[in-house]
């Protein structure tokens, strides 16, 4: 019998930190002990192109390698690709997860979808924490709260090991500043 998965699959803009999130998202799953895998998909290579990322999770070794189709959770850092698109191959079981300040109603009527919808404003608060619109670590606090599939601290230990060393303690602390507040801020209707 095939191992089974958990899938999720990200939509941004190049450059606004899906591939780091989905990455380090992995590395919690790794180091909780469970299998995980994360790779981009990216059209034209260009800062502010659609992209996408992808997640698989699994207590199994996992042995597909391609491209998520029928996605557990869709996370949307930005709500300007919000389209019906988006959420195919989503169930409506799954989660649909948006960076944005606009409300649920709106989400659903640009993407149809009718299932889960969690909103944060990731840009928000990652101006306000590390004074840049780059919202992955709040981000990655979203989805610790909405899936359960890691523990904010697990999420925290990831970040300090990755960025300890790569930024100042000030930075450091801002990061961990908005990944709590991703974790504690997230709204969720459906």
């Amino acid at each position: 019998m095939p191992a089974k998965y958990y899938e999720i699959r990200w939509h941004s803009r190049a450059g606004q930190g899906a591939k780091s999130a989905s990455q380090l998202f992995a590395e919690a799953i790794l180091d909780m002990g469970k299998y995980a895998q994360a790779f981009p998909e990216y059209g034209a290579e260009r800062s502010g192109a659609p992209m996408r990322a992808f997640n698989r999770i699994s207590d199994e070794k996992i042995t597909v390698h391609s491209s998520v189709e029928r996605p557990n959770v869709v996370v949307v850092i930005d709500d300007t690709l919000l389209s019906p698109g988006i959420v195919e191959g989503l169930d409506e079981k799954g989660v649909l997860i948006v960076n944005t300040a606009h409300p649920i109603e709106y989400i659903r009527k640009k993407t149809g979808f009718n299932g889960k919808i969690c909103t944060i404003k990731a840009t928000d608060i990652a101006l306000e924490e590390i004074k840049r619109g780059i919202p992955n670590t709040v981000m990655l606090g979203t989805i610790a709260k909405v899936t359960g599939l890691i523990t904010l601290q697990a999420a925290e230990q990831k970040i300090r090991g990755m960025f300890e060393k790569k930024l100042s303690a000030d930075m450091l602390q801002a990061n961990i500043r908005a990944l709590k507040r991703g974790y504690e801020e997230v709204s969720c209707s459906g």
